[in-house]
């Protein structure tokens, strides 16, 4: 886990994400690492990749608290929700909730 109070910017931390992951060409397993869903029938599309949660701090993947924070508003609506199966919402939510534990909060949903 990255500091709490470490900032969180999707777009960046997806550029580092990519290069640590040797992915600049497109996705794969080490890039899948940093999300919190993917679609597995379309893994080769960036698309595909839902939720970011981590970033490359100090060459190193690592969950960042508030894109934690940011995915758990995403699964609440915030910024128009996600599209993603129905059926992976309550899997998404406990994976959020436990990274929300780690660092010692309580998902939304959970409140």
């Amino acid at each position: 886990m990255a500091d709490r109070d470490r900032e969180w910017d999707a777009e960046a931390a997806d550029k580092r994400v990519r290069k640590w992951a040797g992915a600049e060409d497109g996705p794969n397993a080490r890039y899948r690492e940093a999300h919190v869903w993917y679609n597995a029938d379309e893994a080769d599309e960036w698309g595909s990749y839902k939720l970011p949660i981590a970033d490359i701090v100090n060459g190193e993947l690592k969950v960042v608290p508030r894109a934690v924070m940011a995915a758990g508003g995403v699964m609440q609506g915030a910024r128009g929700g996600v599209d993603i199966p129905k059926g992976d919402v309550d899997r998404v939510k406990s994976h959020l909730a436990k990274y929300y534990a780690k660092i010692g909060d309580t998902a939304p949903w959970e409140r």
